[in-house]
């Protein structure tokens, strides 16, 4: 195996025995790069291995390289949130869940491809060009953190950092057959990411496997007095009860999530996880989540109010080009959003959603005093082509029906590899918890991953 299609586990392991440096391990993600990211295009930029690293093999991590969504500051780097407003632009200050894994020793090895500011679901609003699915070089790779996803479905680094406001992180990994957590808002800081929807907006990570998740978010969760929304509640340890299985837990199945526009074949894996986690010990019901078909209207209401607030910030006067730089997707949500907040119509659109966000999180709040998690499909189709949906803003809307009510509703979710359709394109699956309680998440994710080999099939691109 070569040191870049390691997991974390494992490269935290072979460094701490000192089976290979932390240079050699940087390197051979260069490498990797350097083979297959002309066709990839996972990456922006990437960086050199530092030229101090005193210290470095007493950390957590030991000198682990990592990819980060350039919505995500670092200090001095170009976090130009895949935008050309932003090129040249260089933060002042560091994100916190950057800050907090620079400190436990990993590196960064560059910054991954995205959507710009995070608008989309395909990585094609990319102001430096789409990234591509390395399992279908032809097909996008999800999106927005579809770069950071394309990069560890492709060995090319050990994980990647991404964002998620309404599935940014979920459905890149479901479409690249890597492991995705959005956690609960507020258990991350959101401190120096470049906000798009400041009540949905949450960072994580795309990895290789379960426990590596739950290594990372160890590091990335907890309070932090820099971002206000941050919780206080102190973070458990994520790690501790992966291995006690499934036995007695319920899982529901939302009718809602089964019915017209899903691809059958996704339907079918999402059915069959059901019967192997019933298998595994757990009794499975079917529930209800009756708000779901308004949640997607809100989330698109609600999430370009935000933006349109946000955005004014980008003016050219203190950094940035100007407006005219905006990609096309930056400037159609920021005028929805304008719309939506203008004289007439607010209290039609806006205070009409955030009225029915209420009922959508008391569905999940009322649903889980029945069942401990939810289990559901993460995208209603596969990987589609390049091209295919970007001329229809609407149909690729569309990408986020079972992904944007879990951050309408706050709580946290995960997407674990689920199979392959008859396109041998991957297949992500869902499970949704209450607020803050990742751990049980993870449980369960892991359960269903060590049944399974999905998550140890590798994508063509990695034999070039």
């Amino acid at each position: 195996m070569n040191l870049n299609e390691l997991t974390l586990k494992q490269a935290i392991a072979g460094l701490k025995n000192k089976e290979f440096s932390s240079r050699e391990l940087f390197k051979s993600c260069q490498k990797r790069i350097e083979v297959v990211d002309d066709k990839v295009k996972a990456f922006l930029s990437t960086e050199e291995y530092p030229v101090s690293v005193i210290g470095l093999d007493q950390t957590m991590f030991g000198g682990i390289p990592m990819g980060i969504k350039p919505v995500l500051s670092v200090h001095g780097k170009a976090s130009n949130a895949s935008s050309k407003i932003l090129e040249g632009y260089r933060p002042p200050y560091t994100a916190t869940v950057v800050a907090r894994l620079l400190k436990a020793g990993s590196l960064l090895l560059g910054f991954t491809n995205a959507d710009a500011f995070a608008f989309g679901a395909s990585t094609e609003n990319s102001g430096f060009g789409p990234s591509h699915n390395p399992w279908d070089l032809l097909r996008v790779p999800g999106g927005s953190s579809g770069g950071s996803a394309a990069a560890v479905a492709a060995d090319e680094c050990i994980f990647a950092l991404g964002t998620d406001t309404g599935g940014s992180i979920r459905q890149p990994a479901s479409f690249c057959n890597v492991v995705g957590l959005k956690n609960t808002y507020g258990c991350c800081s959101r401190y120096g990411l470049m906000a798009m929807g400041s009540s949905f907006d949450t960072p994580g990570a795309l990895t290789k496997t379960v426990e590596d998740q739950a290594i990372l978010l160890q590091i990335m969760a907890g309070h932090d007095p820099l971002d206000a929304t941050s919780s206080n509640r102190p973070a458990p340890n994520y790690s501790e009860n992966l291995t006690k299985g499934v036995k007695g837990l319920k899982i529901g199945l939302p009718k809602e999530y089964f019915g017209e526009g899903i691809n059958p074949e996704v339907s079918a894996a999402v059915k069959e996880a059901a019967e192997k986690l019933a298998s595994l010990g757990a009794i499975v019901t079917e529930i209800s989540l009756p708000h779901t078909k308004y949640a997607l209207a809100v989330y698109y209401i609600i999430v370009p109010s935000e933006i349109s607030a946000n955005m004014s910030r980008y003016t050219g006067t203190r950094f940035g080009g100007g407006r005219e730089l905006f990609e096309p997707e930056v400037k159609r949500r920021i005028m929805i959003g304008t719309h939506v907040l203008s004289s007439g119509y607010y209290d039609a659109y806006y205070k009409k959603a955030s009225q029915v966000r209420t009922l959508v999180i008391r569905d999940f709040e009322e649903v889980f005093q029945k069942v401990d998690l939810l289990l559901g499909p993460v995208s209603p189709f596969t990987a589609f082509k390049i091209g295919e949906k970007s001329s229809d803003p609407l149909q690729m809307y569309l990408s986020d029906v079972f992904t944007c009510q879990i951050n309408v509703a706050g709580v946290p979710a995960i997407s674990i590899p689920g199979g392959f359709d008859s396109q041998e394109l991957p297949i992500g699956l869902q499970l949704i918890g209450p607020h803050f309680r990742e751990d049980l998440i993870l449980q369960v994710a892991y359960a269903y991953e060590q049944s399974t080999e999905w998550h140890k099939m590798r994508p063509k691109i990695a034999n070039l």
